[in-house]
């Protein structure tokens, strides 16, 4: 009788120490992932997260005040959709998340940005590029360059470099990052000489771009910029090549995937893009980075099918470890500490130095153009772009 007296009270000794946190969940700190993993960004949002995945599996703990935290990714899907924004965010706001990294699509950024506001829950931006993401708050941080930035870096390319003199944009309607993006490079195009011949929006979910394209051809377009989400890139394309334009595509971070590469793979196309980063920057991450990708089908398959290195996941690795500098910076797990210290918080990554400006804003000057080798199905690199 006092064996079974005694078994019964460890029995709820140890389940009293659970239920109070002293068991193993206690142990955990939960990093939320804000990213698309369906919809017109469902591709690029994978590869971003991939980014994440590897860096938690080489660094799976933290010391945070002394003591030790396993660290938990908790993945909500936005869908890529800014009607979905606000439940995926909500789902990391009720997991408790001490800090949360995204996300891919300037749009759903902004739209859930109010959730993760009022739960006083801090994010990092990874790739969302167009200025509001941080404007007029203080919780939205960001690692990337931001659109006004890149739109001058692309006019200044075309000018320079493709030798424009007429400029044709392709954007979708009412896409933030699409739009943004299309006013800060037609406003600098406009400032060295090039003549917008065309500006047109097509609707969401539209398939035929065939119209828009002959319009561009029409009107003696030297370039082609549309930097829209990959679900309509790789149709532009397609379709681009099928109408024999011979003008270069041209377009932001977006188009820096895996999805375009094989659309363009074997057709008489040009395509430019600005990005984050450029293969051959870090070799050994590089390296570490595909035997990973390699070693599990499931990555393999979120990379695209095969091991090619996009920016946005070396991207989503240096947003991992920033995050981690923020906690030990913080001494605590609680979302409030770790807001408060992100401002002076520093990381230099795989990308480079990452520091935040006043209005949260990476301090970023480059960016790095790659052209898609129709032949090989890889990226070239062209060269490192900044503002004159």
């Amino acid at each position: 009788m006092k064996k079974v007296i005694a078994v019964a009270l460890a029995a709820v000794t140890l389940f009293s120490l659970c239920a109070c946190g002293g068991g193993s969940n206690s142990n955990t700190i939960k990093i939320g992932v804000y990213e698309p993993q369906s919809g017109a960004n469902g591709a690029g949002g994978k590869q971003e997260i991939l980014g994440m995945q590897y860096a938690n599996s080489k660094t799976p703990t933290v010391e945070i005040g002394g003591k030790t935290y396993d660290v938990k990714l908790v993945i909500s899907d936005n869908e890529s959709s800014n009607d979905k924004a606000v439940s995926a965010a909500s789902k990391l706001v009720a997991e408790k998340c001490s800090v949360v990294l995204g996300s891919y699509g300037s749009s759903v950024s902004i739209a859930g940005s109010d959730t993760f506001k009022k739960a006083n829950i801090p994010v990092i931006g990874v790739t969302c590029t167009n200025p509001q993401v941080t404007e007029g708050n203080s919780h939205y941080f960001r690692i990337c360059f931001l659109d006004p930035f890149q739109g001058t870096v692309l006019a200044n390319f075309a000018k320079d470099e493709l030798k424009a003199t007429k400029a044709y944009t392709l954007g979708q309607l009412g896409n933030d990052y699409d739009i943004g993006l299309i006013n800060y490079f037609t406003e600098a195009a406009k400032k060295i000489g090039i003549e917008i011949v065309g500006a047109d929006q097509f609707p969401e979910n539209s398939s035929d771009f065939n119209s828009y394209i002959a319009r561009a051809k029409e009107k003696g377009a030297d370039v082609i910029f549309a930097p829209c989400s990959t679900q309509y890139a790789q149709l532009i394309v397609e379709q681009a090549n099928a109408q024999g334009v011979t003008v270069p595509l041209l377009a932001g971070d977006t188009w820096d995937s895996n999805v375009i590469l094989d659309a363009a793979k074997g057709k008489n196309v040009k395509i430019y893009v600005s990005t984050f980063y450029a293969e051959g920057g870090d070799v050994a991450f590089e390296n570490g980075f595909r035997s990973w990708i390699n070693g599990d089908s499931t990555n393999l398959s979120n990379n695209g099918g095969n091991d090619i290195i996009a920016a946005v996941s070396v991207m989503g690795y240096d947003a991992y470890y920033t995050a981690l500098e923020a906690l030990k910076k913080a001494g605590s797990v609680n979302s409030a500490d770790v807001l408060k210290v992100l401002p002076n918080t520093t990381y230099t990554g795989v990308t480079g130095k990452i520091a935040f400006d006043n209005q949260g804003d990476a301090v970023r000057d480059t960016a790095y153009i790659k052209t898609a080798n129709t032949s090989t199905g890889v990226w070239d690199f062209v060269a490192v772009q900044g503002i004159k």
